[in-house]
């Protein structure tokens, strides 16, 4: 398995508006509709949240059915980091193939976002994120080589246990709108960070039906099993394994200095005598 981690940050263009002189003052009456919109518009300063994903591809040697031209069947995908739905945030995912594939530049509009092929060869994949409006009107786009061979190439290939290449990435939104906040505050795809003190976001706006959705998390996919753990507890869990580990190889050298420390007395006892 392949795995890499980074991060990146996408910022949004701001744009000023101007209206004609008028001769005169006016008093302009606004509705409060347009009055909320403003204010869930309104950029959060000094805010920053933060969305980890991970993308890349699971792919399965045919075994028997390869053919010369269709040796493996693959699945490239951009996921939430714990499989949640993070069509919260991204509205549309654009996978660019290799020319070879008929219709190599393949959209796909709600999650999960992903695509499924076969083929021979590896290739780098170009993968272009979108995102809603209320976060940010720039896309990102991300690349990926497509992996099908193992990396012990001499060791013999296997129908049954795939070839996964991953990476993780936390993709960064600084001053995001305070609408966006509202309505992705208990997202369990979104890193929402302490906001600042005195400053209190109205009630969250409720989700779509659970069904919904689940259909966009990943959580039961045909292919989670192969797929990596990125989660912080795992990491914990690893780390603390680790820790075990040393202190346990540390106490063993403790106990062999021991040794040698007294095998040594014992001789400078015996030459003294």
């Amino acid at each position: 398995m392949i795995n890499s981690s980074s991060s990146k940050q996408v910022g949004q263009d701001q744009q000023a508006t101007s209206e004609p002189r008028s001769p005169r003052p006016k008093i302009k009456m606004v509705k409060s509709e347009e009055s909320d919109k403003r204010i869930l518009n309104k950029k959060l300063k000094d805010v920053e949240i933060s969305i980890p994903i991970v993308y890349g591809n699971v792919s399965f040697w045919l075994g028997k059915k390869a053919s010369e031209y269709q040796s493996h069947k693959w699945t490239v995908y951009v996921r939430g980091a714990t499989n949640e739905d993070i069509g919260v945030v991204i509205k549309r995912v654009v996978f660019q193939l290799h020319s070879s594939f008929k219709n190599p530049t393949r959209v796909v509009e709600s999650p999960p976002f992903e695509l499924s092929e076969a083929g021979w060869g590896e290739f780098e994949i170009a993968i272009t994120l979108y995102f809603h409006i209320d976060l940010c009107d720039k896309p990102l786009t991300l690349y990926h080589h497509l992996k099908l061979y193992p990396e012990d190439e001499s060791g013999p290939m296997s129908s049954k246990k795939p070839v996964v290449a991953e990476c993780f990435d936390e993709i960064a939104f600084p001053e995001p709108s305070e609408g966006f906040l509202v309505r992705v505050q208990n997202h369990p795809a979104v890193n929402v960070p302490r906001l600042p003190t005195g400053f209190t976001l109205p009630p969250p706006v409720p989700f779509e039906d659970a069904n919904r959705k689940k259909r966009g998390d990943t959580k039961d996919h045909p292919l989670s099993q192969w797929f990596m753990n990125f989660s912080e507890a795992d990491e914990l869990l690893q780390l603390a394994a680790a820790r075990q580990q040393v202190q346990a190889y540390l106490a063993k050298l403790r106990r062999q200095i021991s040794m040698i420390d007294g095998q040594h007395q014992q001789l400078k006892t015996i030459s003294d005598s």
